[in-house]
């Protein structure tokens, strides 16, 4: 049986990425394409919340139902911008971008407690707040709350020294 904690969830992620789309919005493609020095533009910074191609998160999330104490490894400095992302519209990518998060939110209201209480080894989260062993609930708390978040934060920092 689906979790008020698990709706909770999923309506963190709906609203952060609400917040993301109003910072993208007026965004034209010559600025969603640029990028400062040694810094991701735009269209990167979408392309890594949207995350691998095709399932995007989702895949990664579901290993902690499918298999007991999987261990798993982030990619975290990947944008995931392949060519077919680059070719994409700015458009295209926030678009994509809420697809993968809506798909993550709609996960995660279906879960049970036990299920939001299943454990993934991670070891690149060792020294995070997550640590070594994080639950599924802390994992899609930290993707979607914090992740989205803080790249939310750094497409205005992004937008703010383009336009400087």
């Amino acid at each position: 049986m689906a979790t008020s904690r698990g709706n909770q969830l999923a309506q963190e992620i709906l609203q952060k990425v609400a917040a993301l789309k109003q910072v993208c919005e007026g965004v034209d493609e010559n600025q969603a394409s640029r990028a400062p020095a040694n810094r991701w533009s735009p269209k990167q910074i979408l392309s890594h919340l949207c995350g691998p191609e095709g399932e995007g998160h989702l895949q990664f999330l579901r290993a902690f139902v499918n298999r007991d104490i999987p261990l798993l490894d982030l990619d975290t400095e990947n944008p995931f911008f392949s060519e077919h992302r680059a070719a994409m519209s700015f458009e295209e990518l926030v678009a994509e971008c809420e697809l993968n998060y809506r798909r993550v939110a709609n996960f995660s209201a279906e879960l049970t407690e036990e299920q939001l209480a299943r454990t993934a080894h991670i070891p690149k989260l060792k020294d995070s707040p997550l640590g070594e062993y994080p639950t599924l609930d802390g994992m899609i708390g930290a993707l979607g709350d914090f992740h989205v978040q803080f790249h939310t934060d750094h497409l205005r920092e992004i937008l703010a020294a383009l336009e400087s």
